[in-house]
């Protein structure tokens, strides 16, 4: 099936959001965005649950239960999420790189799962990653489960309202076009979250 004209940009637009994205993690070297090599060295387990302020939501141990102003802690697996009941506590806590690594790779599983899979996937089945090894490889996973999903998509889909049935945004009132906009910028304003708190940690001893 053709891929439709008015998905490609978007399309190209989340492979290389995606590309720069787990390069600033896993480097060695990610492209400045001008074509210059920038040296980016491999994220490690520390940095990757480095909490740079007090009372930071995270990924945890369940062992350990949920962190300050948390009061559960989502997904499945020995380590998962903080996370609380809606209203969410304001002002909102800060997230750790391993927290909104965790969101990002979730929300991309479920909506490929709610677009172009089994429609059922639940927050709670989502495995949450304690170490840096084990979110990139999720999140790999994740983003390409998502866009074998934009690959199954034609124009007609594109169109749909409700084509994708994620139950956490507006996905069931929004036509599928418009989801897939949402979701990379989702990707770019998570990704470029990441990328500045892996230059403060770097800096944080300057």
């Amino acid at each position: 099936m053709a891929t439709p004209a008015r998905l490609i940009p978007l399309l190209e637009q989340f492979d290389w959001a995606c590309e720069r994205l787990g390069n600033r993690m896993a480097g060695p070297v990610v492209d400045s965005g001008n074509g210059t090599d920038v040296e980016a060295p491999p994220m490690t387990d520390e940095e990757y649950l480095w909490e740079p302020v007090p009372d930071c939501w995270s990924v945890r141990r369940r062992t350990s239960g949920p962190g300050p102003r948390a009061t559960a802690l989502a997904g499945t697996g020995d380590w998962g999420r903080d996370t609380a009941a809606f209203p969410h506590p304001s002002p909102p806590p800060f997230t750790t790189i391993a927290w909104r690594l965790s969101h990002l790779t979730e929300l991309l599983a479920l909506r490929a799962d709610h677009s172009a899979g089994s429609h059922s996937l639940a927050r709670d089945d989502f495995r949450v990653e304690g170490d840096v090894a084990g979110a990139l490889a999720a999140f790999g996973t994740a983003a390409a489960a998502w866009r074998t999903a934009l690959l199954g998509a034609d124009d007609t889909a594109l169109d749909t309202v409700g084509y994708s049935t994620y139950p956490h945004g507006s996905d069931p009132e929004d036509p599928f076009i418009d989801i897939v906009w949402w979701v990379n910028q989702e990707l770019l304003h998570h990704g470029a979250e990441i990328a500045l708190l892996r230059d403060l940690y770097r800096g944080r001893n300057i």
